[in-house]
């Protein structure tokens, strides 16, 4: 590594907080006697520098510790401001106060030598903004929600560890006035500990992958070498997929125009008090419209959480600028409930909207293809239908396509070559891992939704084995208190047989059934009479996972609960619960079927029963599916060693890194 011949005397090193990273270079020159008073009556000058002078001493333990504090990441070869090395007593520090790289070199407990390094910064601003993305992404990355002892955890500087536990110590011996600091406690190999400060969490992250962690060892330079290899090769994968990106990147459309005044009268009729989390979707979707390169954009939020509302307001915008809508839908039974909702929110309003799917007759689908060409249907929805050649639009621009993990990769690109500068909004109760990563790489812009609406409950989990005993009791108990039950029996040869058992089991239940080869009408027919409440058990297979709004339902009994992928089971969990009543959902199991992934699956079902959990089953997903297609072998290896939200966030890194340059 060539140094310059310049030596200093002294050097001031300040933590990588936002207060510190909007400054720049100049000020820190000209502020140091300012600095260095306020380090004696503010507290926040004492934590967040560093003040070293050459031939003076400063304990070198405490230097380290520090830097870790102020959020400084370890790494084998310095290269990026906001980093640091070591080799027995030399430190390379790039502070983020300084255009350079600067080499310590520690005599025991003294600063022997202060050198400034040949690594310096090209340009300043962009620097500043790099590091504060950063600095974003890694408490986007960091979440601990619901910790528990024996999770596995990634500190950054350090490796994979197991979480033990959180542990308070006294840090202040003087009398009458004790003071204790919280540490999260890790455990590596040779059982060495690690002591991580509360407040600190960005340095953390969840082990996610597709086998058990191999633990790290404290102190050995292995974790940054892999952490530097994996680096690298994580950039040359961002070059390639904004290469990918480019082409939507240079598509314009003319800017979406607001009308505040038709919205607030269309806002008005909602029934509910939005939440925080559905304003903030809404005006990030609105942002987006705004600009003049398409939207592309996804609303992950839990079943029930409002995102048809989001969809609604966005259709709304879309007609207000006279471009027109699809919303794709996996199934008729969600289509016919989507045109019935529409047309119910939209019937005060001069907006046209239409049903495409099987349900209609021949003439009348000729029909309305005729007046969709012509445009006199501002807002289309249906199936896999609306793919058909024979459905031509006038000015389509925006396209929502619900439950889009539903829909396969090449169902998506054959949407989206509908119109290159298409607006796209994907709505997700639990986004496939492929677009958590897209989204949170910042290749696709995400809207967690994950505030329940008011007065709703968490759904009561419960996991038990299959015994006709109980499931008499827990419907007797549903209809005793005049509610609704889904029974859900996964299999169309033997779903009649089961209905039949029902009905001898509770005499008093009206018992209906559906399934997927029902003709179509029939189908809508029965959940018709099941939403009149002229029917109080309903017998389906997973057709009723798909968006199924029925506040009346408020449980759910699975028969045979390890035939689902988890994602499915939250997402068919979430068909009960739509209103303010205690609702409850029972896994149930055949002994027989229960291998040990099964009961895995389970039990991150029962740990999850808070509202909002569908984000979080989906990453504890992708860990027990394995890795299938969504990266690739290569990928894979990459995050066995580093863990899928280190790897996610080496990649939303590089890619903003090069976004900027």
């Amino acid at each position: 590594m060539n140094t310059t011949d310049k030596d200093i005397n002294q050097l001031l090193i300040v933590s990588i907080t936002p207060y510190f990273l909007d400054k720049g270079f100049l000020w820190f020159q000209e502020n140091l006697h300012e600095i260095l008073s306020a380090r004696h009556s503010q507290n926040f000058f004492e934590d967040n520098i560093i003040f070293l002078e050459k031939d003076h001493s400063f304990q070198f333990s405490q230097f380290l510790r520090k830097l870790d504090e102020m959020g400084y990441e370890r790494v084998f070869k310095v290269s990026e401001p906001g980093e640091f090395s070591q080799r027995g007593g030399i430190i390379d520090i790039f502070p983020i106060n300084l255009a350079n790289a600067v080499r310590l070199d520690f005599l025991g407990n003294e600063v022997d030598e202060i050198k400034i390094l040949d690594i310096k910064v090209d340009d300043e601003k962009k620097s500043r903004e790099i590091l504060k993305k950063k600095l974003k992404s890694q408490k986007l990355f960091s979440e601990l929600k619901g910790l528990k002892p024996g999770d596995y955890l990634v500190h950054l500087d350090h490796g994979i560890g197991k979480f033990i536990g959180i542990e308070k110590f006294q840090t202040s011996a003087l009398p009458g006035s004790p003071e204790f600091q919280s540490y999260y406690v890790l455990e590596y190999a040779q059982a060495d500990k690690l002591y991580v400060p509360l407040g600190l969490e960005r340095k953390l992250s969840r082990y996610v992958g597709f086998q058990d962690p191999k633990i790290s060892r404290l102190g050995s330079s292995l974790w940054q070498k892999t952490k530097g290899k994996i680096k690298e090769d994580v950039e040359k994968l961002a070059k390639e997929l904004l290469q990918l990106y480019a082409q939507k990147e240079i598509t314009e459309r003319t800017p979406y125009i607001e009308d505040k005044e038709l919205e607030a009268q269309f806002r008005s009729g909602f029934a509910f008090q939005e939440t925080p989390d559905q304003i903030q979707a809404i005006e990030d979707i609105k942002n987006d419209l705004q600009k003049t390169k398409p939207m592309d954009r996804i609303v992950c939020g839990d079943v029930g959480f409002g995102k048809t509302e989001v969809a609604m307001r966005t259709a709304l915008l879309a007609s207000l600028n006279n471009r027109q809508t699809a919303l794709i839908c996996p199934t008729t039974i969600l289509a016919n409930q989507h045109f019935n909702s529409f047309k119910k929110r939209f019937e005060k309003l001069p907006v046209k909207i239409a049903l495409l799917s099987g349900l209609q007759t021949k003439l009348e689908q000729k029909k309305i293809i005729e007046d969709l060409k012509e445009g006199k249907i501002d807002i289309l929805i249906g199936t896999h239908r609306l793919l058909s050649k024979d459905v031509e639009f006038r000015n389509l621009q925006l396209l929502i396509i619900d439950d889009e993990q539903k829909f396969g990769v090449k169902q998506k690109e054959k949407l989206r070559q509908l119109k290159t500068s298409l607006d796209v909004l994907s709505l997700s109760a639990t986004p496939i891992p492929r677009t958590i990563y897209l989204a949170l790489s910042s290749l696709k812009n995400i809207s967690l939704m994950q505030t329940p609406p008011m007065g709703r409950q968490a759904i009561k989990t419960e996991v038990l084995q299959y015994n006709e005993k109980s499931v008499k009791k827990i419907i007797d108990s549903e209809l005793k208190r005049k509610g609704q039950v889904y029974f859900l029996h996964n299999r169309v040869q033997s779903i009649e047989a089961k209905s039949e058992e029902l009905k001898n089991l509770c005499k008093k239940a009206r018992i209906g059934l559906i399934h997927g080869r029902m003709p179509e009408k029939k189908l809508i027919k029965i959940m018709d009479e099941f939403q009149k409440e002229k029917i109080n058990v309903l017998v389906a297979t997973t057709i009723i996972e798909n968006g199924l709004d029925l506040p009346n339902v408020n449980t759910i009994i699975i028969e045979d609960s390890t035939r689902l992928g988890l994602s499915q089971a939250h997402q068919i969990r979430g068909r009960v619960g739509r209103s303010g009543t205690k609702s409850f959902a029972y896994f149930m199991y055949d002994s027989k079927n229960l291998t040990p992934l099964a009961k895995e699956r389970l039990d991150a079902l029962k740990d999850a029963q808070e509202l909002g959990a569908g984000y979080r089953i989906a990453i504890r997903d992708l860990e027990l599916r394995g890795a299938g297609n969504i990266l690739g072998k290569e990928q894979s290896g990459a995050i066995n060693k580093i863990g899928l939200n280190l790897y996610s966030q080496m990649i939303s890194e590089a890619i903003e890194k090069f976004k900027s340059y």
